[in-house]
């Protein structure tokens, strides 16, 4: 796909996941379920930790994201914590259980800080700052890894003053950043340091030429400046790619900063290249999957299609199948 088609292409599925009408519909059709299953394993904290414990049991590693970003009220965040307090809870039972595990940090939790309450109208980033603290502090008790995602380019600030706070209680807290943003070169020189955890991503938004790279050649050029910085810094990149070229770049920049293999780490989602990961796996590369769960799932499947322009060919097959 030609680099303009695909831009277009992104827009147009983006502008889909924001419109209600197409989100009502998709939740009507039986077959539409079906496709993003292939993305999102359900919609229950069992149906996400059988899931996980298969993953744990080949090899990878795990980061448990619960969907859910359009919180509007103070009762809607807090219901967000305490599905992360229970999913904490019971991936501490898993850890304690007979079941083989990877080395290391094998288990992590993904926040969205609008989920915890950041866009509400009063006090809203004090509000999701409060309740990621209470999250982290269950983490570490569990020995879980927290990360914060990132959201579109007007959150960039918001949530970066957030993951400072944070990791003065939390030094190994991690964070993400986007490459196709054009600040995120700098952003990675200033969170490159000591115990840092960077997942590189290339990101998912929608976002206007003024602020982001919009043809793949640039965003992939920003994604290997931004990855070059990661690996010759002090801290723990987490290399969040599925394309082949920078799972490659990302081996020899690695091996070219001396490091070792649990010293960074491979990160792709779930349902996507799962060979690819168990290769990575038995190779004695430290992989993580990303495991969304819950039933807010359409905003991140159109993402994930905007991300990935060739999925929408799977998801229209699936459409018209009458499988």
């Amino acid at each position: 796909m030609k680099p303009t088609t695909a831009a277009a292409t992104r827009s147009i599925i983006t502008a889909a996941g924001r419109s209600d009408r197409i989100k009502r519909l998709s939740g009507r059709l039986p077959v539409t379920r079906n496709v993003v299953q292939r993305f999102v394993p359900g919609e229950t904290h069992d149906d996400v930790m059988d899931v996980c414990g298969s993953l744990l049991e080949s090899g990878r590693m795990i980061s448990i994201d619960h969907l859910g970003e359009d919180t509007t009220d103070e009762t809607q965040a807090e219901r967000t914590v305490q599905a992360y307090l229970r999913l904490i809870g019971m991936l501490a039972d898993h850890a304690g259980g007979p079941n083989p595990t990877p080395p290391g940090h094998p288990m992590e939790v993904s926040l969205k800080l609008s989920a915890l309450g950041r866009a509400l109208p009063r006090h809203g980033e004090k509000i999701a700052l409060e309740n990621a603290h209470r999250i982290a502090s269950a983490a570490t008790r569990a020995g879980v890894w927290v990360t914060i995602d990132a959201e579109d380019h007007t959150t960039t600030d918001s949530t970066l003053r957030i993951v400072r706070e944070l990791q003065s209680d939390f030094p190994d807290l991690g964070t993400v950043l986007q490459s196709y943003l054009h600040r995120t070169e700098d952003d990675c020189h200033a969170f490159a340091g000591p115990r840092s955890r960077i997942r590189l991503c290339k990101g998912a938004y929608a976002e206007p030429p003024a602020v982001a790279f919009q043809d793949k050649p640039d965003v992939d050029a920003a994604y290997v400046r931004c990855l070059q910085v990661l690996m010759a810094g002090d801290g723990y990149p987490m290399v969040a790619s599925h394309d082949p070229v920078m799972v490659a770049a990302a081996e020899a920049m690695a091996t070219a900063a001396g490091r070792r293999a649990d010293d960074w780490e491979h990160q792709m989602l779930y349902g996507i290249r799962d060979s690819e990961q168990l290769r990575l796996a038995r190779a004695g590369r430290q992989i993580r999957v990303y495991v969304p769960f819950g039933s807010q799932w359409y905003g991140y499947f159109m993402r994930r299609l905007a991300e990935r322009p060739e999925n929408l060919k799977f998801f229209l097959r699936a459409l018209v199948s009458r499988d």
